[in-house]
């Protein structure tokens, strides 16, 4: 179960200040408790790098360390996120984090006893990144409930600065205690630092969930339901759409950084550090300015200065030899990163109930990585073909290019949504008992609609219908009586009397404000009629996903 509900009311104004969200005790405690895990986290995976080279000299399994760290990530988004809205959030926190902390303590006790094998560190770390891939969208989901939604916008930034330290300093530390310690020890260390989060986690007490009146729901189902939202909801879809025509091309001078580093610039391991340091600290830099930019911007001119920018550090880091034009414009990329990254994750945010939030996270985790991924290659491949500077230009150009088909993709602020429960459709009244497992169901609306007013009706049923899909339903139409013109009759179908019953449960106050106005346009006596219908026991049933089109 979720971990709170968001406020009911519109979002009030959001917060001009960098550091506001530390003023809420428990986002102070859990950010610096992940901020030391973080940093824990990149000292192990120093570690395991360093210890693969130690065991082997095979280019293919060090480079296999890295695939084993995120490729869970991406092969489970779904269903951690799935897990993340049917569970209890912080109960799976402490859990992923206890089979992380066993794990990683194992890995230090057997390299200090000389036992560590290539494969078997390899499967440790695919171990230790199938509990990332489970924490990644309860974490993210919970920041919600740890502040005031004024506050969200700059905690998602905070959040990305943390991320950003750690990967600053981790490394270092990692380098630092593999020399004075010992290789055993990042693996140990980094025990500790899932210890510290647990103890955290222990001390925060979130408000109760509401009490359960249904069923959890199955992880397949939760998935599909997921999936529907996400496919139905707009603000969540034009979201995506931004994310990757930004990340694609901003991932080629992350991809290419190391050849621009020894091949541009003509130099080693150290200069590659300081601009992998130098992004980060223009990442933090960015993160405290970000908030009063963002006011006179809005998200989508934010996203689309950062775009341009992003579009001048390419075209520096393909032209230049110059170490420090390299050194400010990694400064300049960490500040335009974040600016673009922290709006997508803000506009995923309040594009998502709670009850798909973690799930609709997790989309975005899915998006967000396979398009720095797929970017990667794409960049790796141009620079083999193209060379270096032909590749980063390239990117240039199609960055720049993208801007125009981008800004018909709009982000959200959440100043125009209210997706908190509106719980005001009554509950549906059966002659004795539907079993949960029935269906599908039908559920059929009519409406009198006088023939001026057919126009404006049918365009909010349309809306209406995305409505209804985000909810759970997998079929909708609307049809016109041919013996009463002013009479429609809308219906949407879905899978179970169970998931019918959760429909109820997901309607949202934006849903009821469309609704109110689609009754406004009703003619007749009383109120649109409404009946639900159970597929007959023992009738013949078409296939589910074979239903009348009308005007979906």
């Amino acid at each position: 179960m979720t971990q709170g509900k968001p406020p009911s009311s519109p979002a009030p104004q959001a917060s001009h200040s960098a550091w506001s969200p530390f003023r809420h005790t428990t986002f102070a405690v859990l950010w610096t408790a992940t901020l030391l895990s973080n940093i824990g986290g990149w000292m192990h995976e120093v570690g395991a790098g360093w210890l693969m080279t130690t065991m082997t000299s095979s280019p293919v399994l060090v480079s296999l360390v890295q695939t084993a760290m995120t490729l869970p990530v991406f092969l489970l988004a779904l269903p951690s996120g799935a897990l993340a809205d049917i569970l209890d959030r912080r109960r799976l926190l402490i859990c992923a984090q206890a089979a992380m902390t066993l794990l990683a303590a194992a890995m230090g006790a057997i390299v200090l006893a000389g036992g560590m094998t290539p494969l078997a560190l390899l499967l440790f770390t695919f171990a230790l990144g199938i509990g990332t891939a489970l924490l990644a969208p309860a974490w993210q989901a919970i920041v919600p409930s740890l502040v005031p939604r004024a506050d969200l916008a700059p905690a998602i930034v905070l959040n990305s600065v943390g991320i950003n330290v750690s990967r600053a300093i981790g490394p270092a530390l990692g380098g630092a205690a593999i020399l004075g310690l010992g290789v055993a020890w990042p693996f140990l260390i980094n025990a500790l630092s899932y210890l510290i989060v647990i103890a955290a986690l222990l001390w925060w007490q979130p408000p109760g969930p509401p009490p359960r009146v249904l069923p959890a729901e199955h992880i397949l189902v939760a998935i599909r339901s997921g999936l529907r939202y996400s496919r139905a909801s707009e603000p969540l879809k034009h979201t995506l759409c931004r994310t990757v025509l930004f990340v694609v091309f901003a991932s080629a001078y992350f991809a290419l950084l190391p050849l621009i580093a020894r091949v541009r610039l003509s130099g080693g391991a150290d200069l590659y550090g300081l601009l992998v340091g130098c992004i980060g600290a223009g990442a933090v830099l960015g993160a405290i300015l970000l908030p009063r930019i963002r006011v006179r911007l809005g998200p989508n001119r934010l996203v689309a200065a950062g775009t341009v920018i992003t579009v001048v550090v390419l075209t520096a880091f393909a032209l230049s030899r110059e170490t420090s034009i390299a050194v400010a414009a990694s400064l300049i990329a960490g500040a335009s990163w974040i600016a673009a990254l922290s709006s997508f994750h803000v506009s995923t945010q309040m594009s998502l109930p709670d009850w798909v939030r973690a799930r609709g996270l997790s989309v975005y985790t899915a998006v967000f990585f396979g398009s720095m991924a797929g970017g990667s290659l794409l960049w790796g491949q141009l620079a083999a073909g193209l060379g270096l500077s032909g590749a980063l230009l390239v990117a240039a150009g199609g960055a720049l290019l993208c801007l125009w088909p981008a800004s018909r993709f709009k982000l959200q602020s959440g100043e125009s949504l209210n997706l908190s429960p509106s719980s005001h459709w009554p509950q549906p009244i059966i002659s004795g008992e539907a079993a949960h497992d029935r269906g599908p169901v039908m559920i059929t609306v009519e409406y009198q609609v006088p023939p001026e007013q057919a126009v404006p009706f049918l365009d909010a049923m349309r809306e209406l219908a995305k409505a209804r899909r985000r909810g759970g339903a997998f079929g909708w139409g609307i049809y016109r009586d041919t013996a009463e013109p002013e009479r429609y009759l809308e219906y949407f179908l879905e899978e179970s009397w169970l998931e019918h019953l959760r429909h109820h449960e997901r309607v949202t106050e934006d849903d009821r404000t469309l609704q109110e106005r689609l009754a406004s346009f009703h003619a007749g006596p009383s109120a649109p009629r409404v009946r639900h219908f159970l597929a007959a026991e023992g009738a013949p049933h078409g296939k589910l996903d074979v239903i009348p089109k009308g005007l979906q």
